[in-house]
């Protein structure tokens, strides 16, 4: 029997460290209290601090034991970044896993009438704030020698043309192939980059899927009949971080609802989808062979 290599030191290391940029609200604070809840210590970094201060009276055990602090950090600045993950390090002398969460909207609007410091905030956000906490994560994980786990939250946006606003769109794009470019030069330091991207969650950010599901345009296009929680991708978020993922990296996980697997939803337009088919046969297309109907659809 070949002995599995989880690719960290979870096992045997008593006290690990997660740093959750964006950890004071939405799928951040999920994933601090999920990572809490499995034994972990967590620094939550986020630019509001009375959202981190509500965080912390919010876990006033974890605090008192050292195993919750936290950080402000706006994600942008490269110092606000290598400071936050310095703090994670320092906190059980382990940095294990970095999930780089921190998000906002960004600009909106039609391209052309768009401003260029509204696109250069959305990136040095979305997409530096990303290759910072790659960086300082790891600088710190090559040195501790144990390798380690980054998770980065991209979007559905990423994957699609529609799916939000054009600069959330293409810097959360940025924030997929990253992971992969990163997991690849990582990987012989032991340590895995992946990423989630999140579909319709309902979260402060994302007030259109926080108002219900039931009639809502969510509710045609989206295969499963329930809104996303923040507690869905902390899970998602969880497994990439820990060594339940160990010999998984450079991928990104899809936490959405299977709104990328519906796509466009042609088939309600071209007659392809079996739900809205009132025949039920096969079409054998050109072969020269008559296509056969077997009866109408049962509801």
């Amino acid at each position: 029997m070949i002995p599995i290599d989880n690719g960290t030191t979870e096992n045997s290391t008593p006290a690990q460290t997660a740093l959750v940029t964006g950890g004071a609200s939405g799928i951040g604070r999920s994933t601090v209290r999920l990572f809490l809840t499995r034994g972990w210590s967590v620094v939550a970094a986020d630019l509001n601090e009375s959202s981190g201060r509500a965080l912390l009276d919010e876990h006033p055990n974890e605090v008192a034991a050292g195993r919750l602090a936290f950080a402000r950090a706006d994600v942008s600045s490269e110092e606000d970044v290598e400071r936050a993950a310095a703090q994670a390090a320092s906190l059980t002398g382990h940095l294990a896993c970095v999930v780089n969460n921190a998000g906002i909207g960004g600009a909106f609007g039609r391209i052309t009438e768009t401003s260029v410091e509204d696109w250069d905030y959305t990136f040095a956000v979305l997409s530096r704030g990303v290759f910072l906490g790659v960086k300082h994560a790891a600088k710190i994980m090559q040195a501790q020698g144990t390798g380690g786990a980054i998770v980065n939250v991209a979007s559905l946006a990423a994957l699609t043309g529609d799916a939000g606003p054009q600069a959330y769109s293409a810097a959360k794009a940025s924030v997929v192939h990253m992971s992969r470019v990163f997991a690849t030069e990582l990987g012989p330091h032991r340590i895995r980059v992946n990423c989630v991207c999140p579909g319709a969650i309902a979260t402060p950010l994302n007030p259109s899927a926080s108002r219900g599901f039931d009639g809502s345009e969510l509710a045609r296009a989206q295969p499963l009949p329930f809104v996303g929680e923040p507690e869905h991708l902390a899970s998602a978020i969880y497994f990439l971080g820990s060594s339940e993922s160990s010999f998984v990296t450079g991928q990104y996980l899809a936490v959405d609802g299977g709104l990328e697997a519906a796509g466009p939803r042609l088939g309600q337009y071209l007659g392809t989808d079996p739900r809205y088919g009132s025949l039920v046969g096969v079409n054998r297309g050109n072969t020269g062979v008559k296509s056969t109907v077997h009866g109408k659809a049962t509801q």
